[in-house]
């Protein structure tokens, strides 16, 4: 069968080591990634497998399918329908079709246009009470009938087992299958395959596990106590003891278990009692411009857009130069412990008593993007941007008559009018608000609650402004008409102080647009960046340690960060933000593949130990692999060397040699530093709940 194979393990440009693995024989081996959300955008994962297709595709060419659930809408605008190119894979289909059965397949639209398999369960709903008593039959587990979602993946599991038989059965011994479920809802048709003892190696990979997402959704001391837990209790509290069975059940039955991070590896252990054989972290599709600087020319051009939003929602009271302005941002779920929320805005009160005693002239506008429930824009809102369109309106007035105007007529008198009128509804004797929406139960809406608690209102001697952004960013917006990405371009810091992160996309995305970002050691991206960079700080790469230190600990540590970025000179930043920029090929899925391509090699050495072979012995290959800290002095300056902060917007005769392409050159110059699980960092004490692995 012809592949076309464009593998880049080693075409990276030289920042990275190369990859030493055997590639495998792609050729004899078929991959089968099955997910609930292949083709459904439901939550993360789906970004995972989606980027992550692009460098599958490049290496397994024909020989890698995708499989999950079917839904028409989905199907008929993202899936291009077409026969399968393997016979055998014909032939399995076609044995679910004739048993009443609807099989679907085609090309998802998305870049690298894998080949999808999708089950329709609504049509084999009605073996729904047969397959629980096969699951119970097997493994003991029963599923309640009004769990719906449970019930759909029982479904979708004995369908792709099912497939399997008949697929491994026309195939023989050659080629040899995988295949690699993600999360709990993909766990039936593991856990089945493995019972009916089908010759294929299977990967299971949990982006978080169940359990831990509801403990820490009721707001627990979730780290501190993983060994204290009652497991069982507390998934029959959360009516949910089902769902734990059957992730536990997968997590046990595959050859080879994966996380997505070392913090969620300490997690599973305790929640799942399986060490994960292999941590294969989260990548993203990154797109190098042509020009070297071309990131921060994105950057002025996206934030001239904000500022332009920030005229109009703090007119009358716009006493602030925008030229000395930050723009911080959170974003993500409203989880608002989860996500750090309620940390970030104690730590906000905390800097805007901070810069006012330091009396800093810098302002820090912080936007909080996270969807609630409102019932229509804040007309304050929408009045301060048509009152900015209104005075630049004023202010071209006079050129859109065709001519080029007298000077000493430019204007005349209705003109003048017209700009008075102007000028004067710019007046307001109300603050500018705090939220662009009106949010349904504001009085107890937790972001609004602590913005009252911590008496930021947008005051003019308040030096930390507050903008809640109450839904995603949208460029159809009449308010801040920017997508997402241009967005985070624009700003200069992105702060995400979560509590529980199993990965974190969003200070990864900051980093691959060169923005600088702020994140703990309790999400999987700050694990990671403590793993391979030898100074993350000096990259941008702020981590607030949520793990080993109290609640104020990490709030004062989480200020005192915000602080420093605050006393950086713009070339300090354009000097960060650099740096920050060429972490982008670490976190590219052309190196975090190769965490992949070893769970793949290991499972086949395990399933089919007489044609794949691994040594024990040897260390992993899939170490990290450490940046060292840039040649150049750090960007942040001392807080010990200026009692008052020191920053400026030209280039100053004294200020550091700085040669961008000379340090990049030496940073590639990369230190092997393996990383051992569970392991605490010198000088800190061990956890109760904790232990080294």
């Amino acid at each position: 069968m012809p592949l076309s194979r464009s593998l880049s393990m080693t075409s990276l440009s030289g920042v990275l080591p190369a990859w030493e693995e055997d590639e495998l024989p792609v050729e004899d081996l078929l991959l089968f990634e099955v997910a609930w959300e292949v083709t459904n955008k439901v939550g993360g994962i789906y970004t995972v497998i989606q980027s992550k297709a692009k460098i599958t595709v490049d290496e397994w060419g024909e020989n890698f399918y995708m499989m999950g659930p079917y839904f028409e809408h989905n199907f008929k605008t993202q899936v291009e329908g077409c026969d399968p190119p393997n016979p055998a894979i014909r032939k399995a289909m076609d044995a679910l079709i004739h048993n009443g059965c609807q099989v679907h397949f085609g090309r998802w639209l998305i870049e690298g246009s894998p080949y999808v398999i999708l089950f329709d369960i609504g049509s084999a709903a009605w073996n729904l009470d047969r397959w629980k008593g096969d699951l119970w039959q097997t493994c003991n587990i029963g599923l309640p009938y009004h769990d719906r979602e449970a019930n759909d993946s029982l479904i979708l599991g004995s369908l792709i087992a099912w497939f399997f038989k008949e697929l491994t059965d026309n195939l023989g011994d050659k080629p040899n299958v995988i295949g690699h479920f993600h999360e709990w809802q993909a766990g039936p048709g593991l856990i089945l395959s493995r019972s009916r003892k089908i010759p294929m190696a299977t990967v299971f990979t949990t982006h978080a596990t169940l359990l831990g997402r509801y403990l820490c959704a009721g707001n627990v001391d979730f780290y501190n106590n993983l060994d204290k837990f009652d497991i069982d209790k507390e998934a029959g509290d959360r009516q949910i003891y089902h769902r734990y069975c059957l992730e536990r059940a997968a997590v046990h039955c595959a050859h080879v278990f994966t996380t997505v991070s070392q913090i969620t590896a300490v997690e599973a252990k305790h929640m799942l009692h399986r060490k994960p054989d292999v941590v294969t972290p989260n990548g993203l599709n990154v797109k190098k411009f042509s020009a070297m600087h071309e990131f921060q020319n994105l950057h002025s051009t996206s934030k001239a857009r904000i500022q332009e939003f920030v005229r109009g929602h703090f007119y009358g009271h716009l006493d602030f130069n925008l030229d000395k302005t930050l723009f911080f941002f959170i974003a993500g779920r409203y989880e608002f412990s989860n996500k750090g929320a309620d940390i970030f805005l104690e730590s906000l009160s905390r800097l805007n008593y901070l810069l006012r005693v330091h009396r800093n002239d810098m302002t820090v506008v912080v936007f909080l993007i996270m969807p609630a429930k409102t019932n229509n824009f804040n007309v304050e809102s929408l009045k301060g941007q048509a009152v900015r369109k209104q005075l630049w309106y004023c202010l071209l007035l006079s050129f859109f008559r065709g001519q080029i105007p007298d000077m000493n007529t430019i204007l005349d008198r209705d003109d003048f009018t017209i700009m008075k009128r102007a000028i004067y509804a710019t007046q307001r004797h109300s603050l500018p608000p705090v939220t662009t929406h009106n949010v349904l139960d504001d009085s107890t809406d937790p972001i609004l609650s602590n913005v009252r608690r911590i008496g930021l209102f947008n005051s003019r001697n308040d030096r930390v402004k507050i903008i809640f952004h109450p839904e995603f960013l949208s460029s159809t917006s009449p308010l801040l008409p920017m997508d997402y990405e241009d967005f985070v371009r624009g700003c200069n810091l992105g702060v995400f102080p979560s509590y529980y992160e199993p990965w974190g996309y969003t200070p990864g995305e900051c980093s691959v647009m060169g923005i600088p970002s702020v994140t703990t050691n309790l999400s999987g991206f700050g694990c990671f960046m403590e793993e391979h960079v030898s100074d993350p700080a000096a990259y941008g790469i702020y981590i607030v340690d949520r793990r080993f230190r109290s609640p104020e600990e990490s709030c004062n540590q989480l200020t005192q960060f915000m602080f420093t970025f605050c006393q950086q000179s713009r070339r300090q930043r354009i000097i960060q933000r650099n740096r920050t920029e060429r972490l982008s090929d670490l976190l590219d899925w052309r190196y975090l593949g190769r965490f992949y391509i070893h769970a793949r090699h290991l499972a086949l050495s395990r399933a089919f130990p007489e044609k794949f072979k691994t040594d024990p012995m040897v260390p992993l290959k899939t170490e990290g692999f450490r940046y060292p800290r840039p040649y150049s002095v750090p960007p942040s300056p001392s807080a010990s060397i200026h009692s008052t902060p020191h920053h400026s917007d030209v280039e100053e005769d004294d200020d550091e040699p700085y040669d961008e392409d000379e340090e990049a050159e030496r940073d590639r110059l990369n230190i092997k530093a393996p990383f051992v699980l569970g392991t605490v960092p010198e000088g800190k004490k061990k956890q109760p709940g904790e232990s080294g692995n």
